[in-house]
């Protein structure tokens, strides 16, 4: 009977396993693709990199993996499943999408929002994105008593930002019926003007709330789901480019990150976390 059960049991790992390789995303074959073939010929692939937290991270203690976040976990991915090494190719912000069409790199790997001016000239493989959200005192009854987002565009409620800053448009067209209030400065946020009580409430970028609501317990965000970090408010897409009119390699590397999303999520979870 032993025998017999070792031989099943063999028999159903085996299967599980070939199941598993069968559900892989395959490579594009020999001829299908000139880019994967042109990588595989060279041995490497070539990604441009420029760190962003939390999706691409530079380790610059000289020890260890000099980069990590969920961008270069992808990257190896597709290196490991060409059979090629990986080689980051240092680029700067006024390079990172230039790059592609010079042929210096493969995929820029620097995490890179999705724009109308961007999608002109290369096309996007999308695991991330960025949003914002809005802090208040858990103490202040204006803000306490809001249960959402839209609960903060009433004319009894003051809202600050940095005026030039990235919010302001979209805090302007949120918010029709708020207080406004525009203050000079640079950095995160305003936490000065909701600490100070001058503002019910403040936007912040999702990535950077973790760190200040875990420092400055006072402070009670929305959206509430999930420490705000699912929220849709000013939302947009993150993700790595490629150079235009390349549909197979396209294809592939879109298949490879929906098949490990929920690992690309996880990291990018662990960064957050770890973000100060």
């Amino acid at each position: 009977m032993s025998q017999v059960f070792g031989r099943v049991l063999v028999a159903l790992l085996l299967g599980s396993w070939t199941a598993l390789a069968a559900a892989a995303v395959a490579v594009p074959a020999p001829g299908t693709s000139p880019r994967v073939d042109a990588i595989k010929k060279a041995g490497a692939l070539r990604v441009g990199v420029l760190a962003n937290a939390p999706w691409l991270v530079e380790n610059t203690s000289g020890q260890g993996e000099a980069w990590s976040g969920p961008a270069w976990m992808l990257a190896n991915e597709y290196a490991k499943r060409l059979g090629v090494k990986l080689q980051a190719v240092p680029v700067s912000h006024e390079t990172k999408v230039p790059v592609l069409a010079s042929n210096q790199v493969d995929i820029s790997v620097t995490p890179l929002a999705e724009t109308p001016e961007r999608l002109k000239v290369v096309d996007f493989i999308i695991y991330s994105s960025t949003s914002v959200c809005m802090y208040g005192l858990a103490s202040n009854p204006k803000f306490a008593k809001a249960k959402s987002v839209d609960d903060l565009n009433r004319p009894d409620v003051t809202i600050a930002y940095y005026t030039g800053g990235g919010e302001e448009g979209w805090v302007k067209e949120r918010f029709p019926k708020a207080q406004l209030r525009g203050v000079a400065g640079s950095g995160v946020s305003p936490v000065e003007e909701v600490m100070a009580k001058r503002a019910d409430a403040v936007p912040i970028n999702r990535v950077p709330w973790v760190a200040m609501g875990r420092k400055l317990k006072q402070l009670a965000v929305l959206p509430k789901a999930n420490n705000c970090q699912d929220s849709k408010e000013k939302a947009a897409p993150v993700g790595m480019a490629i150079d235009k009119n390349q549909d197979a390699f396209l294809q592939w590397a879109r298949a490879v990150e929906k098949e490990i999303e929920p690992r690309l999520k996880k990291d990018e979870a662990r960064v957050v976390d770890t973000m100060k």
